[in-house]
């Protein structure tokens, strides 16, 4: 097949879940004999990149506005696939949904992946809700194949929209980092210190985090590890907590092996988000053997399962697991095996390309759009 694969980022993977979808379902589509192009942000772009990890990188301008970043970029990529030869398009966001028509106008058949409930993050006004809830409507009419990342998106969109869709999470199997030099350069021991992993937006709540460590005692390390584009006021209020508090450690945004090092030698795994459904972090976390504390709501029960500790903000719920964590760390045995059988049995890369395959093979299979 020859597929385009749209709204992200791109590749490499240097922001947050969606990219790391891009680059892990790109190299093994490719791996299997397919020519994938995943479309990549100017500015998110590695300068002078073409192809990364078999996959080819076409890389078009954005506009740097919040509301208009994802589609300014995805209505480019469409306009250049309908210049080019492929077979079919790999969509990811609902955001994007009103720009199928275009693609479908080259006769191209339409996979698109909804992601979460966009229109629930507070970032958004009266007004972004209300097109992500249009995007919704338009995604469960337009997409040819609608792919869910979670049961529960997969049981919302059967509900509110009547369309079926292909449930396919994301994979948390990431190999073992191969240096310690993230860990030299920020000052940390191996199993000594937590690590929360997100994007800084108010949803998945690193100032409430930091905030709650700080009734944590003794000093052990908190590192996080993000940032945001377009949440400044958040980010100085994480800056704020942290420079109160000298055991906060802000990493910033980490990728690649950097990243996994972070990971792979954490003593556990602290995960707020709000919103969304298989979250990838989340998946990274558990498959990498940590000891996994996770905010107590739908989608996070669903990854977790019986693999992580659960916790409410509400009555210092984070500051008394972490205490106790901290404290007995032996009652806690056996979480992290488990959080990583969870991942062998749910969440490979290898099985997660393997269906995308499926899905865009049986689209390339059916009768050509009129």
């Amino acid at each position: 097949m020859r597929v385009a694969l749209l709204g992200t980022r791109g590749i490499p993977a240097r922001y947050g879940g969606f990219e790391t979808f891009a680059e892990e379902l790109a190299a093994r589509l490719a791996a299997a004999g397919h020519e994938v192009t995943v479309y990549t942000r100017a500015h998110a772009a590695v300068p002078g990149v073409a192809a990364h990890r078999g996959a080819r990188v076409r890389t078009l301008p954005a506009l740097r506005v919040k509301a208009l970043e994802t589609l300014s970029h995805t209505l480019l990529s469409c306009l250049d696939v309908s210049r080019r030869r492929f077979d079919v398009v790999l969509l990811c966001n609902a955001a994007n949904a009103p720009l199928i028509p275009l693609l479908h106008a080259r006769g191209l058949r339409v996979a698109l992946n909804v992601d979460g409930l966009e229109r629930k993050r507070r970032k958004w006004g009266r007004l972004g809700r209300a097109y992500y809830r249009a995007c919704e409507r338009l995604s469960a009419r337009w997409a040819d194949a609608v792919v869910t990342d979670a049961a529960m998106i997969q049981r919302y969109y059967r509900r509110a929209w009547r369309r079926a869709s292909v449930m396919i999470p994301y994979g948390g199997d990431l190999p073992h980092p191969e240096g310690d030099s993230a860990l030299r350069r920020l000052g940390l021991a191996p199993e000594g210190y937590l690590l929360y992993v997100s994007r800084f937006e108010p949803e998945n709540n690193p100032d409430r985090v930091a905030a709650a460590y700080r009734a944590v005692l003794g000093g052990v390390p908190l590192v996080l590890v993000g940032g945001a584009p377009y949440a400044r006021a958040l980010v100085r209020r994480v800056r704020q907590l942290a420079s109160e508090d000298p055991r906060v450690v802000l990493a910033g945004p980490v990728y690649g092996d950097e990243y996994r090092q972070l990971l792979f030698h954490a003593r556990a795994y602290i995960h707020a988000t709000e919103v969304g459904g298989t979250h990838p972090a989340l998946v990274e976390a558990m498959g990498a053997g940590r000891v996994v504390f996770f905010l107590d709501n739908m989608p996070n029960r669903e990854v977790a399962g019986g693999a992580g500790v659960p916790f409410a903000f509400a009555d210092g719920g984070l500051t008394a697991a972490l205490s106790e964590f901290l404290a007995a760390p032996r009652r806690f045995e056996g979480l992290g095996a488990a959080a990583r059988a969870r991942v062998a049995e749910r969440y490979r890369w290898d099985d997660v390309a393997a269906a995308y395959e499926r899905v865009l093979e049986g689209l390339c299979s059916a009768s050509p759009r009129a």
